[in-house]
């Protein structure tokens, strides 16, 4: 059997790269011995993710991960970093410059359609190439798509084709951020091969190294998707998802707020109005997520009585499964216009110039910071 992307005569799963085998059923890469004749020969894992759009909790091992990544420095390649517009500073590969070395890096933003329609587009181009800055990345290119829309894919196929020049390119990002999505574009719109990538919002979906080969015998080379703990992502159950994902363009929410008042997305976070003039938020999250204002006084109790039902997701069962919420009390200077990013469940955004006093309640580990605004 010949493993179709690399030619190689090595039994590798088409859909996440790893090495198929038949012995361990829980083990990454299984197969059952009747189903070697399929095609495309998949794992058992990346059928079901395909065909019934079911999780596992296989995941590369982070080291693995780091190994792989590694490599990258001493080739000629040319990398795509591919980061979630709603998540970026969750999803940014912050050391990446230290993995792929001199080699030129072209950032593809993706999930600019989840951004409301009357979006500046120069301004959020402008904001991320300040923000690469801020996270030492080095880019050749800033390319703004949706995978999900096709949107910006040509012009990141153009940025790719000026630059690549004799080199291999390697795609890397965090998990959730639609790599396989994009990967599969190039597969179908310059490759003859017949099989796709697996595609899921599920986390750690390709599993190693997976070589796409182009017409001139180089290849696209799919990384796994690295794993970040700080991300919602990772930390709530699969059936809540799809609650803090957006599947469609954030519709803002505007609350005029007096200090002293809370706002609970669900129950799986907490936003407080500690001290402050009367002034407005906007609030950048899932549609999905339900936002229930309330008095700062009362949000303990509130939390105490109604999560998993009043305040939900999650349900009561799933919320104990999650970390302990951690409090982060943040200070917003007079004069300057700031976003409180949550690490994959969106960001609030301070309106006014006044300044404020807040705070921010969140499972343990997740990522919170203060940030220019993006819109």
């Amino acid at each position: 059997m010949t493993e179709p992307w690399s030619g190689q005569d090595i039994k590798k799963c088409s859909g996440c790269g790893i090495r198929l085998q038949s012995t361990a059923q829980g083990e990454p890469g299984y197969l059952p011995d009747k189903a070697w004749e399929r095609e495309p020969v998949i794992c058992q894992r990346c059928f079901r993710i395909k065909n019934y759009n079911e999780a596992s909790s296989v995941a590369v091992d982070q080291d693995e991960f780091l190994r792989l990544l590694g490599q990258i420095g001493g080739k000629n390649a040319l990398v795509i970093h591919i980061v979630d517009l709603f998540d970026f500073e969750g999803s940014l590969i912050s050391g990446l410059q230290r993995f792929v070395g001199n080699n030129p890096v072209i950032l593809a933003v993706n999930k600019t359609d989840l951004l409301p329609k009357v979006t500046n587009w120069n301004k959020v181009l402008n904001w991320v190439q300040k923000s690469c800055k801020e996270h030492g990345l080095r880019t050749v290119d800033i390319v703004l798509c949706s995978a999900k829309k096709n949107q910006g894919f040509d012009r990141l196929l153009e940025s790719v084709a000026a630059r690549r020049g004799d080199r291999d390119v390697y795609v890397v990002g965090a998990t959730n951020v639609g790599k396989s999505t994009l990967i599969n574009r190039l597969i179908r719109d310059y490759s003859d091969l017949d099989q796709e990538l697996t595609t899921s919002r599920y986390p750690g979906t390709t599993l190693d190294m997976v070589n796409i080969p182009l017409d001139d015998g180089k290849f696209i080379i799919d990384t796994p998707g690295i794993v970040y703990p700080w991300r919602y992502s990772e930390l709530v159950s699969r059936e809540d998802l799809g609650a803090i994902m957006p599947g469609n363009p954030l519709k803002p929410m505007v609350y005029q707020l007096n200090e002293g008042q809370t706002l609970f997305f669900g129950g799986l976070g907490r936003f407080d109005f500690v001290q402050g003039e009367h002034q407005s938020f906007t609030c950048f999250v899932s549609g999905r997520l339900k936002i229930h204002r309330t008095k700062l006084e009362r949000a303990d109790e509130l939390f105490e009585e109604h999560a998993g039902e009043l305040l939900s997701p999650p349900t009561r069962e799933r919320l104990a499964e999650m970390p302990e919420w951690t409090r982060h009390e943040l200070r917003i200077p007079k004069g300057s216009r700031l976003d409180v990013f949550m690490s994959g469940l969106g960001w609030v955004k301070v309106n006014s110039d006044q300044g404020a006093l807040v705070a921010v309640h969140v499972p343990r580990g997740v990522k919170v910071l203060l940030r220019p605004s993006l819109i």
